[in-house]
């Protein structure tokens, strides 16, 4: 357990540092990439003209920007560290990295969209806490739980005292 620990936190580390901070012109590619995904696949469900750049308008005096911080990146990151500190083959970590990817992607889109539909439903900042904050990062922890738990149980090289 100390070890995964140590790997988790030293791949957790790694990562963010190669695929998240702007160290790196892959990195910049990599986040401005996941952004343009992500916003393609909330216009094909947001209400015309309603996505504008970076910027969903709830109304005329409020948006909600969809940058970096948004891409989903992040979940997917720490998802990717868990699995390459459990010990497995690596087809097994690159499948379910792989399977971690798209679904984090697609529960992120349907996340931003939760967001965006509770907050113009309401007032606007009160409800963008809630479904933000409380619901939607709870639904990306939820995720990121079961995947590494399916993961785990779906692994050859399962550890008895992990």
């Amino acid at each position: 357990m100390k070890l995964f620990v140590a790997q988790y936190l030293l791949f957790l580390a790694l990562l963010f540092v190669l695929f998240y901070a702007p160290t790196s012109v892959a990195s910049i590619w990599l986040n401005e990439g996941q952004t343009k995904i992500t916003l393609f696949f909330l216009d094909i469900f947001l209400k015309p003209e309603q996505l504008k750049g970076i910027d969903i308008w709830i109304n005329p005096h409020y948006k909600i920007i969809i940058n970096q911080a948004c891409n989903g990146v992040i979940p997917i990151l720490f998802l990717f560290a868990s699995i390459l500190a459990y010990p497995s083959t690596i087809l097994h970590k690159i499948i379910w990295m792989g399977l971690g990817y798209v679904l984090f992607s697609v529960v992120n889109v349907a996340r931003i969209l939760l967001v965006v539909y509770v907050t113009q439903a309401g007032e606007g900042q009160e409800e963008f806490y809630w479904s933000h904050d409380i619901v939607g990062n709870s639904v990306l922890m939820l995720t990121g739980l079961g995947l590494f738990v399916g993961f785990i149980k779906t692994s050859s090289k399962r550890i008895k005292d992990f």
